[in-house]
């Protein structure tokens, strides 16, 4: 007996920013997903919470503290991720433009756990050039490469694209998984989840 066909590939876009502790806490699932589904193909796209001109939140505000004790440290405890509260709330476009440098590296992955383990574990500000370059360093990637890229801007199209598709596919918070361009989760999502939104899409495609 030969082998059942393969499902069709389903491209998962996760729309997501790396000052979010809700997409922190969202990547379990994506990598229990990623490990036991071979025919879903996962993009990450950008997407800034607060860009210019919007105000930054208050680090030591009374809305984060409130958020932290009631939603992030509960859950984070359930998934066994070590977060703390950042004592910065940088804007995050830079710390995007480095995340699609490290894609053409062929390291995405694990530039973007560094990113997010620098900000919810140790509070550093990723907003900094020379935070994302120590980063890279840090990976024993071409720090020097990155900060050329940072300077000039070289990603900053490329983000600001995703956010405009973000707009187009009705978007306003992370993180958002979209799958096929049809339909969408939002919130923190288990893997069971993920795997549902993957049969629909599979099962709308099949009729």
């Amino acid at each position: 007996m030969s082998d059942p066909a393969p499902a069709n590939v389903v491209t998962l876009e996760v729309f997501s920013d790396y000052v979010c502790p809700f997409c922190w806490l969202a990547e379990p699932g994506l990598h229990e997903l990623k490990r036991d589904r071979p025919d879903v193909e996962i993009i990450w796209r950008a997407f800034e919470l607060r860009p210019e001109p919007h105000p930054s939140l208050d680090p030591r505000g009374e809305y984060l503290e409130r958020v932290w004790r009631e939603s992030v440290y509960p859950m984070a405890e359930r998934l066994g991720i070590t977060m703390r509260l950042p004592p910065v709330q940088p804007r995050s476009r830079l710390a995007h433009q480095a995340a699609k440098w490290s894609q053409g590296q062929a390291r995405f992955d694990d530039y973007n756990a560094a990113l997010f383990r620098a900000f919810f574990e140790r509070g550093e500000d990723i907003g900094e050039v020379d935070m994302l370059v120590q980063i890279a360093s840090d990976l024993r990637l071409d720090a020097a490469d990155l900060r050329r890229a940072l300077n000039s801007r070289k990603f900053e199209a490329s983000v600001l694209a995703d956010e405009r598709d973000a707009a187009e596919l009705g978007i306003n918070g992370v993180p958002a998984f979209v799958a096929n361009r049809r339909t969408a989760l939002s919130g923190v999502q288990p893997a069971t989840a993920l795997r549902a939104l993957v049969e629909r899409v599979n099962a709308r495609a099949a009729t």
